[in-house]
């Protein structure tokens, strides 16, 4: 990650929150996941950023336990606001919970950070042993089917006002796509172009197939499987593999 100085970790966190609102009523994917996290009583989400999806659960009267896990301090930061839901620095991989949630969860494509085998195969070990017996696993990946990498790319930038008044622009633009990793950078500048902050993000890009062969090996069972957030199938045209798997 390059970071500079006029933009800092702290505004970054701010600006997802920005680009990224939570928002069931509008997104339904946030959605869907308002509605299995709302059904479950002790839940962990894994990636969770600055905690938005949480808050909302808290907010709608979850009453049950809530755990945030993020390797992000400054995204935690933010997420903290909230002090009646569990904060905890770190990865999934490095998770030692025992049999204590009903729901795990990876939102916003979170489960597709998962870059190598070993961190994948890690993190589904930890995730299996986090959740009590037929306890759900439920992610989203994008599909590779619809490369939609070759939209990210100065073209398709965005132009946002943060909260402190600043004109900026946002956009992605691919590095490298090698098998099924992809490389790129997200750029934050001013309107004029004046270069503020770039990062460096790694993505996997799984198909149906080795998705489940993971899964497989670490002890789940695809229990529903969906192409869109509407709850269609699988298809030759699905943009999105939304997975929920049972702990077997």
């Amino acid at each position: 990650m390059d970071t500079f100085a006029v933009f800092s970790d702290a505004d970054a966190a701010a600006l997802y929150d920005l680009l990224n609102p939570w928002d069931p009523e509008r997104w339904p994917s946030d959605g869907f996941y308002e509605e299995l996290v709302m059904a479950a009583g002790a839940v962990l989400d894994v990636g969770c950023g600055t905690g938005s999806m949480l808050h909302r659960a808290r907010e709608g009267g979850h009453a049950g336990r809530l755990i945030g896990l993020d390797p992000d301090c400054a995204a935690l930061a933010r997420a903290r606001r909230r002090t009646d839901i569990e904060w905890v620095e770190g990865h999934a991989a490095e998770a030692r919970w025992t049999a204590e949630f009903d729901l795990v969860t990876l939102v916003s494509h979170a489960f597709q950070c998962l870059v190598t085998d070993h961190e994948l195969r890690a993190s589904l070990a930890a995730i299996h042993a986090a959740l009590r017996e037929d306890g759900h696993l439920a992610f989203e990946t994008r599909h590779p089917q619809m490369r939609a990498w070759e939209k990210w790319s100065p073209s398709n930038a965005s132009d946002v006002i943060d909260a402190s008044g600043r004109a900026l622009r946002v956009w992605h633009e691919i590095e490298s796509a090698v098998g099924d990793v992809v490389t790129f950078t997200t750029t934050t500048a001013g309107p004029d172009g004046a270069v503020l902050r770039v990062d460096r993000t790694s993505l996997r890009f799984l198909g149906v197939a080795a998705l489940d062969a993971f899964l497989a090996e670490a002890g789940f069972e695809v229990e529903a499987r969906y192409g869109d957030w509407n709850r269609g199938p699988v298809t030759t045209t699905s943009g999105e593999i939304i997975t929920i798997a049972r702990r077997a």
